[in-house]
């Protein structure tokens, strides 16, 4: 039976029964920070890759053997993120983690054709991939301006990310090695400022409270569910 009250009528002093509706009920689900994941993911398939593009070791060869890697690493545990981070609200990660972890799928999904020999490798000047991280930086450059919200180390990490895509795609379109060595530098800066801001975020996560500076701005509610937060 549905809850009611009584209440009595003026006139007749006679009970009238009213139905109370019951209050809406909400169930909060917290869910760790997506970036975590991301950053981690990130950092590590970038600085491997870009490490071999500025030349620190190995040949051109060597990315084939790190394939498998940067596709599991960067890709797949990116992209996850990214989807998680729609669940968390987080409207920048859903972003940056879904866009650049499907790269690093189809980058190695890439690799695998040219391995294979199913496509010729075009070796430094490949105008079509020129074109891609064209597409790639000027997404970018956007995650960064948003990122000014959010989180300081975040605008870092986004802003070389972006300018080393810029360097990547003038590389590829020139056939310029500098070019090519200069975007692994800065490929290799962003992966470590992003390996610097997921262990911020997963020690604020652990201890309850800020460990490493990373600017991140006051947390602040969205949406009408009261209690409800970016990054949950």
């Amino acid at each position: 039976m549905t809850p009611s009250h009584f209440d009595r009528e003026p006139l007749t002093g006679e009970p009238i029964a009213r139905q109370v509706v019951p209050g809406a009920q909400i169930y909060l689900q917290p869910i760790a920070a997506p970036s975590i994941l991301g950053l981690f993911g990130f950092a590590g398939a970038t600085f491997m890759v870009a490490a071999n593009m500025a030349g620190w070791y190995g040949t051109a060869n060597s990315m084939y053997s790190l394939i498998p890697f940067a596709v599991m690493f960067g890709g797949i545990a990116q992209f996850l993120a990214g989807m998680w981070a729609f669940k968390a609200r987080d409207g920048i990660a859903t972003a940056m983690h879904g866009m650049w972890g499907s790269f690093w799928i189809a980058y190695g999904a890439l690799g695998w054709l040219m391995l294979t020999g199913r496509i010729p490798n075009p070796g430094l000047v490949f105008p079509e991939l020129g074109y891609w991280f064209i597409v790639l930086a000027a997404i970018t450059w956007m995650g960064m301006l948003a990122a000014f919200a959010a989180n300081i180390s975040l605008v870092w990490v986004l802003g070389t990310l972006a300018a080393g895509s810029t360097v990547e795609a003038i590389a590829r379109l020139a056939g310029s090695d500098a070019c090519q060595i200069a975007a692994g530098y800065l490929f290799i800066i962003s992966a470590i400022l992003a390996w610097y801001t997921a262990s911020a975020l997963m020690f604020e996560e652990a201890f309850g409270h800020p460990i490493l500076k990373s600017g991140r701005q006051r947390t602040i509610s969205v949406g009408p569910e009261p209690g409800v937060i970016r990054g949950q």
